[in-house]
């Protein structure tokens, strides 16, 4: 049954949302059934929903999935960003138990490495956020057919970086599992395989995102040129990043994942 009013902004209603600030219409009276039942098997349920379709699609059709979201069929995807720092905690969270567990695979840094590594530690979101901003600009160059602008380039960069840390996971993952010598070859290649998609995802992305702009050889190169580019940006940023950081450039980090 409908109400007359909306029971938060007063506002009248004649549908069942509140035109004015969005709220249901038809609110119940706050019962433990429903309460249970409703507040929170439903809301979990639905939260669960959205995260595991949007991984789902990130790995099914990536490209297609951001150019979708960026025309406004929003509903049924998770907020990527807010799943990214989800993704960046539990990745933090199966390294540090790994060292916690298996404290023989990683050796002291000392001096300078210590310093770059602990930086790396303490602005993880930010480096790894910035990826994000590097691909999307390359892309804005290098993709010209697609026709977006630089917040919707933002977009297909925060899918890449999702499905890249959904695998960063599993490489995690298996890297617990190799401590067990019984699964430990199997976890190896494992981990292996997951360490080369993630090489692939941004390839697989933009390929989903411009299939019906380029054909294979006008798609192939422009990859090749966007890994070029994405490379070298990205050996020079850790480069000045070492030097900021320690004042050399030529740091060998002894930690064995």
């Amino acid at each position: 049954m409908n109400n007359k009013q909306c029971l938060n902004c007063e506002q009248k209603v004649s549908g069942n949302y509140c035109e004015n600030c969005g709220q249901k219409n038809d609110t119940h009276p706050i019962t433990l059934k429903h309460f249970l039942f409703h507040d929170i098997i439903h809301g979990v349920w639905h939260l669960e929903k959205g995260i595991l379709l949007t991984i789902k699609e990130t790995f099914t059709r990536p490209g297609q999935a951001a150019l979708d979201y960026i025309n406004g069929k929003r509903v049924k995807y998770y907020n990527v960003f807010y799943l990214i720092l989800m993704l960046i905690g539990l990745n933090i969270l199966t390294v540090h138990y790994y060292h916690e567990i298996n404290h023989s695979t990683v050796k002291e840094n000392i001096g300078n490495g210590l310093k770059f590594m602990n930086f790396l530690s303490a602005n993880v979101k930010v480096v790894l956020l910035g990826f994000v901003p590097l691909i999307a600009i390359n892309a804005i160059l290098i993709f010209r057919r697609l026709k977006l602008n630089i917040a919707e380039h933002f977009i297909i960069g925060g899918i890449n970086l999702l499905g890249i840390l959904v695998l960063c996971l599993f490489v995690n993952l298996f890297s617990l599992l190799s401590i067990f010598q019984g699964i430990k070859d199997f976890a190896q290649i494992l981990k292996s395989i997951c360490l080369f998609l993630i090489f692939l995802f941004p390839a697989w992305t933009y390929f989903n995102a411009t299939k019906k702009e380029y054909s294979i050889m006008g798609f192939s190169w422009r990859i090749l040129m966007f890994y070029s580019l994405t490379i070298i940006e990205i050996i020079i940023i850790i480069t000045s990043i070492m030097y900021l950081v320690t004042n050399q450039t030529d740091l060998i980090l002894n930690v064995n994942l």
